[in-house]
């Protein structure tokens, strides 16, 4: 259920190729985007690679007609849905790049990918290398969803730490949790059980609810000791969150904008629901 509150994004743009993997990004961006001045961007990412196309017309007149095909069911489906969209086919060697170059130029303040991944090591989900990409480079918020999610319904958590970004993801946590009239929780995750430690973990916590109270967003938390990923994941499931929201920490300086941050990465690797991936 949405309220009054307006869209926390005005311009969505939905990154799919309409296979069985981007059902959940589909529905999810659908609901996003209703009530929003703009209608819903998808882009489908099309793989191309000029020296093999040249040497072969026939895959990509093969290419070009799935591509066409697709456009022509997500058209099909947001006239069923009622929905107004901008369906274009972008063409490049890397999908990421084909997604990212577009958000850029549709100026998007949200993108909407799929996560896609295999088991790896200790049976941890791995974020496939496109979502990850996706995530590191956008020049806006990353809204990541797995095949089976579906829009949020029970509550929002978000990860925050001692770092100035911490009240960026914690204003866009309240922000969801007000359009979709939820309650808001917070965790803080210390590394270890020593004071220092805790005390900076509650410290955080604290700044975080009161600065959100100040703005009306009511909201509780809690302190964790352990990984942050697993604290965080843990949390939203012993809270029933499904929604989960992490901040895009990576390097300093001129690199930061390349880089998805270890904790924000394998949030979304061992989610079963979307994560919003906060451009801080």
């Amino acid at each position: 259920m949405t309220t009054d509150a307006d869209p926390p994004w005005q311009r969505i743009m939905l990154a799919t190729e309409h296979t069985k993997f981007d059902v959940g990004a589909e529905r999810v961006a659908i609901a996003l985007s209703r009530g929003t001045r703009h209608p819903l961007a998808i882009v489908v990412p099309l793989v191309s690679n000029d020296e093999l196309l040249a040497e072969a017309p026939a895959l990509a007149e093969r290419l070009d007609a799935e591509a066409s095909i697709r456009r022509s069911e997500l058209l099909r489906a947001a006239a069923e849905a009622g929905m107004r969209v901008d369906v274009r086919v972008r063409e490049d060697a890397e999908a990421s790049r084909a997604i990212v170059d577009s958000a850029r130029e549709l100026e998007a303040d949200l993108v909407v990918v799929r996560v896609r991944g295999h088991r790896g090591v200790l049976a941890r989900l791995m974020v496939g290398a496109m979502a990850t990409n996706v995530a590191a480079h956008a020049p806006c918020d990353v809204l990541m969803v797995p095949h089976a999610a579906q829009i949020w319904q029970s509550a929002v958590l978000a990860g925050i730490d001692n770092s100035p970004a911490s009240m960026v993801v914690a204003s866009a946590a309240a922000r969801m949790a007000r359009r979709f009239a939820l309650p808001l929780h917070l965790v803080a995750v210390a590394p270890d059980s020593s004071e220092g430690a805790t005390t900076g973990a509650r410290d955080a916590l604290r700044r975080a609810i009161e600065s959100l109270a100040r703005e009306h967003h009511p909201a509780e938390g809690s302190v964790r000791t352990g990984k942050p990923q697993e604290e965080i994941v843990a949390t939203a499931t012993e809270r029933g969150a499904d929604l989960i929201v992490v901040g895009r920490h990576g390097a300093s300086g001129p690199l930061r904008r390349a880089v998805l941050g270890s904790t924000a990465q394998k949030v979304v690797g061992l989610a079963s629901c979307p994560v919003l991936v906060v451009k801080t």
